[in-house]
């Protein structure tokens, strides 16, 4: 049975998003306001959350799978080096945005080609490993660690965070992959408090 993997990569849209946004705040002179630091905290807590699990949860479930085969234990071992290349350039960045430095566009730029070819990387290696050797119920595992995680609160910023700006298509697609309370939930309250929020408005 195929895994559903729609959120996994909306996530990754999302971080790629928010990096742009940060990028684009940056050159225009205005990283350096509450809605930017607001939108780059939630970004960071997202990205620990996700790479958190996957370090706790996922690869160890992959590693058991396939445990006599070196190629793709080496995979493995690369994407958990991967997530620690990120973290002292996360710092760098988180560093010189709360010193309103001159230098955050140009560690934004660093930060963002690490991170992107890494997920290019899991996306064209990672998952589709995971789709030949984990079960949907490994799947599910993985997926609600995660939830319990972010925990209720957590969810109400996830999937409005997750959808904020994105194509229609993209936002049915995600939202369709959510158990329908959840949906509704994102519709009548999470959604606006996400909007009161102003993440990255400068």
């Amino acid at each position: 049975m195929t895994i559903d993997l729609t959120v996994m990569y909306a996530a990754h849209d999302a971080f790629r998003r928010d990096l742009e946004r940060l990028s684009e705040a940056a050159a225009r002179g205005t990283a350096d306001t509450p809605p930017v630091h607001a939108g780059w905290d939630n970004f960071r807590r997202q990205l620990h959350i996700h790479h958190t699990a996957e370090d706790s949860d996922l690869w160890p479930r992959v590693e058991r799978a396939v445990a006599d085969r070196p190629q793709d234990i080496a995979l493995l071992a690369e994407m958990e080096a991967e997530h620690a290349r990120l973290d002292p350039l996360l710092t760098a960045v988180d560093q010189a945005l709360r010193q309103g430095s001159a230098d955050v566009a140009a560690l934004v730029d660093v930060l963002a080609t690490a991170l992107g070819d890494h997920l290019e990387h899991e996306e064209k290696s990672a998952l589709p490993l995971i789709q030949r050797v984990l079960t949907p119920a490994d799947w599910g595992a993985f997926t609600g660690r995660m939830r319990e995680t972010q925990g209720l609160r957590g969810a109400a910023v996830f999937v409005p965070w997750i959808v904020d700006g994105v194509p229609a298509a993209d936002r049915a697609a995600f939202l369709g992959a959510l158990p329908p309370p959840v949906r509704v939930l994102n519709r009548l309250f999470w959604e606006a408090g996400y909007r009161r929020r102003g993440l990255w408005r400068a």
